[in-house]
């Protein structure tokens, strides 16, 4: 089977979405992980609504599918980063945070999204953990059941530093209907799994999957080949499950290249399990016979 690749608008915020959607479709790319923001089909504006039907359109014409993230960084609060959270301590803030994940969650089923994708969040000092997973819980289990009333697939990212950090993190939520957004670089710097293992203890669970390089214990994404992440094999693992939703490259902090960076991170994942140059293709001609 073919994997299908999408690339994430994060990484190309210095440009107009309609121009990012043209970069991603003329490099080959299969679709777009949207990271709804404010320059990019911003969700609390008063035509949201009206934009992403437009959005839904021009993907459609360039025969692009989806992925719906929402890790903006100031898109609920100007002075508070990624605030407030699922498990932020002022309900009206939790409230916030769950009422923005709907909306998103709206606009995927408008663009036909394979998946919405969210995190946690990483609790203030002082809060109970025991209370903070309580918040979560009730949150999730809203959000679940918004997606389902829409037709649309809930992934949790487990994310270094948040509450839920860990692959483990996800497994322990009681939260029926809640699918797995699996960023394989994560696994590299929390050290829990390697990501093609991950790939394959999670494969029924997984929504959705990210996919960079990155350097053990260092959370920066990186672009392929300066890292740790053998993408070869977290490909080859990929195969294996017969994963035939949308692998997105998450380079967020690639904006300032991106008219080069998208073409180049689909030309490495088109190309990196083939032989090097200087190596010849193998010979399946002849096979040996096995030892008995």
């Amino acid at each position: 089977m073919s994997l299908r690749f999408a690339y994430n608008t994060n990484g190309a915020a210095n440009h107009r979405l309609d121009d990012a959607i043209d970069l991603i479709a003329g490099a080959g790319y299969d679709g777009i992980a949207l990271t709804l923001d404010i320059h990019h089909l911003d969700p609390f504006a008063e035509t949201w609504a009206r934009e992403a039907e437009r959005v839904a359109s021009r993907l459609e014409r360039r025969g692009l599918g989806s992925v719906i993230e929402t890790g903006a960084r100031f898109l609920l609060d100007p002075r508070a980063k990624h605030e407030p959270t699922l498990v932020t301590a002022d309900a009206t803030g939790r409230a916030r945070r769950i009422g923005f994940l709907k909306r998103a969650i709206e606009i995927g089923a408008i663009l036909k999204s394979e998946a919405v994708s969210f995190w946690a969040g990483v609790p203030k000092p002082g809060i109970d953990p025991a209370e903070a997973r309580l918040w979560l819980t009730e949150g999730l289990t809203e959000v679940v059941a918004y997606a389902r009333e829409n037709g649309v697939v809930p992934c949790l990212e487990p994310e270094p530093g948040m509450l839920i950090e860990t692959l483990d993190d996800f497994a322990a939520l009681q939260v029926d209907g809640l699918s797995l957004a699996l960023d394989t670089g994560h696994c590299l710097v929390t050290g829990e799994r390697e990501p093609a293992a991950a790939v394959a203890e999670f494969a029924p669970r997984i929504g959705t999957v990210a996919i960079e390089d990155m350097a053990r214990g260092v959370h920066v994404h990186l672009p392929f080949g300066e890292g740790d992440m053998d993408v070869p094999g977290v490909l080859d693992a990929l195969e294996a499950i017969h994963f035939g939703k949308l692998i997105c490259v998450e380079l967020s902090r690639e904006s300032h290249r991106a008219d080069a960076m998208i073409p180049k991170a689909l030309e490495y994942l088109r190309n990196c399990r083939r032989p090097g140059p200087e190596l010849p293709p193998p010979d399946t001609s002849v096979r040996e016979t096995p030892v008995r």
